[in-house]
């Protein structure tokens, strides 16, 4: 029985015992993928008894990788992710000097995840910077494979460098770089069909989870072609594909310039009454300072590369810190996913015991909910919520609750399963 995950006219078909690609991570990559890995079959075990199960199935990168057959990434591994669709990984170690400049990015532009999913909650009981967390509660999606982060650069002093200035100033007229014989140079690509398929994504998943609104975040007042293209790129989109079911902040513009405010204020409220998606943007400065003064404005956030890697950790810092955020890399169009934690190998407390599983295991959470095995993805959260507010946890979070009890790696584990 082919017991491989597939997907068919855009919808996955999950048998009940696929097997999942792993990848363990470095440093506390192996304490907490053994962590996560128990109470994910313990989970699945409590919620569907002997009918549902997943064969697990290492496959190698990172150091582990390395030091056995002298590849960061095998073909091996990518072959694996293609074939069966989605994996889960540790945190990686990235490669110093030549080679891959980082793997989950090979990872990423390799199997075309275009969108970094980052969802963003707070638990009760875990301290936070912030007077109101609970008002956190966002879902970023970050381009995941295009702006700076395509990693077309070139050095200062080299001939590429030069001959690179040499176009921008004599064929294309650029008279702008102040210092061009110690400059380095990169260049930002933002394409119509990226823009899109991102904000495609996030505005189907605000209208399937009956959110109230998603917020375009760019830097389009300076960037005006690249960033101020995906905020016009995302409204037209939006307008011509949703038409139906949302109201844009760019057709109040509209109303406003040629009925007056009032209209348009009158337009937003029609369309908030009658549950409209609402589609509005922000400069990516103005959201950082936004999102700590009123959260609450905020449900899903589409944005690029370079500014949701900001913007996921601040957002993670709020609500307790990147230790317990989530992440996902996807692609909706082919299915292929892999879910990670967020947070790197963290090598000083490697084999200590003191590693926090918890990103890995909410990722896990968000894989159970990709598969559509939802009561497993329920009963994790669960546990831990009961943990975090009687003040259980590992040393990272302990140490900030009030009356906080330190557990080790192994001992959260087994608090987590006896809770499910």
């Amino acid at each position: 029985m082919n017991q491989q995950v597939s997907i068919e006219n855009g919808q996955l078909i999950v048998p009940n015992h696929p097997t999942i690609p792993f990848i363990e991570g470095d440093g506390v990559g192996k304490e907490i993928w053994n962590a996560a890995r128990t109470i994910f079959d313990k989970a699945i075990e409590k919620a569907y008894q002997d009918k549902r199960s997943i064969k697990w199935q290492e496959v190698l990168a990172g150091e582990k990788s390395f030091n056995l057959n002298g590849e960061w990434l095998p073909k091996e591994t990518m072959n694996a992710f293609k074939q069966y669709l989605i994996g889960i990984k540790g945190p990686l170690t990235t490669p110093v000097g030549d080679g891959i400049r980082s793997l989950n990015v090979a990872l990423r532009q390799e199997l075309d995840l275009y969108v970094c999913l980052r969802p963003v909650r707070w638990f009760k009981g875990v301290e936070s910077p912030i007077k109101h967390p609970e008002k956190v509660s966002m879902t970023i999606f970050r381009e995941n494979t295009e702006d700076i982060y395509a990693g077309i650069e070139w050095l200062q002093g080299t001939q590429e460098a030069e001959k690179f200035y040499q176009f921008l100033s004599q064929q294309m007229g650029v008279s702008k770089v102040r210092f061009p014989k110690t400059s380095s140079f990169g260049v930002k690509p933002v394409s119509i069909e990226g823009s899109e398929r991102l904000i495609r994504a996030a505005i189907k998943y605000a209208l399937h989870h009956k959110l109230p609104s998603v917020t375009l975040v760019h830097k389009g007042n300076i960037m005006k072609f690249t960033e101020g293209g995906f905020k016009q790129w995302g409204y037209a989109l939006a307008e011509k594909e949703f038409a139906d079911v949302v109201f844009t902040m760019n057709q109040y513009a509209k109303i406003q310039k040629t009925a007056g405010t009032s209209a348009a204020e009158q337009a937003l409220k029609n369309a908030q009454s009658s549950s409209k998606l609402i589609i509005k943007d922000v400069i990516c400065d103005a959201f950082l300072q936004n999102t700590l003064l009123k959260p609450e404005d905020y449900s899903v956030v589409a944005t690029l590369n370079l500014n949701g890697d900001y913007v996921s950790d601040q957002l993670a810092a709020m609500v307790g810190g990147i230790g317990i955020a989530p992440g996902a890399n996807i692609n909706y169009l082919t299915g292929h996913a892999i879910f990670e934690a967020t947070h790197g190998t963290a090598p000083d407390i490697a084999g200590k015991n003191q590693a926090n599983p918890s990103s890995l295991l909410l990722s896990g959470v968000m894989m159970f909910d990709y598969l559509g095995w939802y009561e497993v993805g329920q009963l994790i959260t669960h546990a831990m919520q009961s943990l975090f507010q009687e003040g259980k946890a590992t040393t990272d979070l302990a140490r900030f609750m009030k009356n906080g009890q330190s557990l080790s790696t192994t001992e959260f584990t087994q608090a987590v399963i006896d809770n499910l």
